[in-house]
């Protein structure tokens, strides 16, 4: 599949005058002057944006299907998300038993082994669980937290290299060996669920951890005398800060006062999603937890927010109408910067390799559809 004439966001700017192919799943050719091949499909964007597919570095669910379950609802993840153009994610844990653990991070695994043709592909897990401090639990369960040990880790993860991002609370005991070993395996910390001070986050800092789970939410608030995790996070260079941009999570002048202090290049925008996302209101369940969902908000019965409905697709087009941000801006806190959050520099851009799953984009940013190398298929935005 060639895709012709529109202007192309390559991670860190917009280009024209570029085609890009789709072959086998993945994006095969960037360049100028490329002409289809005998038989070869051909789009021609007449204009619009073409971007890379989303990258979800936070995403416990997907319409039905939940990180939690293992394999087979991690492909099907894959094949859903693909739908609503996401390229490329981090299925997410909750605190669980290791067993259960252990099940979900064997199917990440199988799914890195053997990765779903046009799917979105699979960049490791994201561990938000169970290293977290029982006083900012939100929807985990806090019977299975625990304090960081590497041993416990191995039991659950096995290969340590199928893990990408962990969220814990640095406060915990054991927490600097811990940060430590992990960063020097490559693996990300990131800092959440935590009661963490101001200084215990910039020595988590110094430790190995770059990274903030849903900024502001389930850690401490800013204070003018205690700047909590917040506050520490957004002035301190080294962290990306996750942002849930819903209209539901945070107030839009926190996003926006999120973006002024970190930037495009830090700020990572994320879903948080269970498996009511892409689904309408009802009854649904996150972690073992009956979770209902009104009006785009998914509560558990004692209206604690558990994770959230959203798509990338509205994420981007939230930060581009609602919060005001630069179009140019919102595809990097959407694309390349959750990415690079992780260490990623082939998902999130477009380059050869890149999973090939695209979307196109009107010139006045309404979702047109997502581009597999099977052609375009329309879908809202949701």
């Amino acid at each position: 599949m060639l895709i012709e004439n529109g202007t192309v966001f390559t991670g860190d700017r917009f280009v024209k005058g570029i085609s890009v192919r789709i072959q086998n799943g993945i994006v095969s050719e960037v360049g100028e002057k490329t002409a289809a091949e005998n038989g070869e499909g051909r789009i021609d964007l007449e204009g619009d944006y073409l971007l890379p597919g989303f990258v979800d570095v936070h995403i416990h669910a997907f319409r039905g299907s939940d990180a939690m379950r293992g394999e087979a609802d991690i492909r099907r993840m894959c094949r859903e998300l693909a739908k609503f153009g996401t390229g490329a994610f981090c299925p997410t844990t909750m605190s669980a038993s290791e067993t259960e653990t252990k099940n979900a991070l064997d199917g990440v695994r199988a799914v890195m082994d053997r990765p779903e043709r046009n799917g979105a592909r699979v960049l490791g897990a994201h561990m938000e669980a169970p290293f977290l401090s029982e006083g900012r639990a939100g929807a985990q369960l806090k019977q299975y937290f625990t304090d960081p040990d590497w041993q416990v880790f191995l039991r659950m993860a096995g290969d340590p290299s199928s893990v990408r991002l962990i969220t814990m609370a640095p406060e915990r005991n054991g927490s600097e060996a811990f940060i430590r070993r992990a960063a020097a395996a490559g693996i990300r910390i990131s800092v959440g669920h935590t009661d963490a001070t101001a200084a215990q986050v910039h020595s988590a800092g110094d430790w190995g951890a770059d990274h903030v789970t849903h900024t502001f939410n389930a850690q401490t608030p800013i204070h003018h005398r205690e700047p909590g995790v917040p506050g520490a996070a957004l002035t301190d260079g080294r962290f990306y800060c996750e942002m849930i941009c819903d209209g539901i999570h945070l107030h839009e002048d926190i996003i926006r006062l999120l973006i002024r202090c970190k930037g495009a290049s830090r700020a990572v925008a994320i879903t948080d999603a269970m498996e009511a996302a892409g689904m309408p209101d009802g009854e649904y369940a996150l972690g073992g937890q009956k979770v209902n969902v009104a009006g785009g908000a998914a509560r558990l019965e004692d209206g604690t927010l558990a994770g959230s409905v959203l798509t990338m697709p509205q994420a981007l087009l939230n930060l581009i109408t609602r919060y005001g941000a630069d179009p140019l801006e919102a595809c990097a806190m959407c694309i390349s910067t959750p990415a690079e959050s992780i260490g990623e520099d082939v998902a999130g851009h477009m380059v050869p390799g890149s999973p090939g799953v695209l979307t196109r984009w009107s010139r006045d940013w309404q979702m047109k559809g997502v581009i597999t190398e099977n052609g375009e298929s329309c879908q809202p935005v949701t």
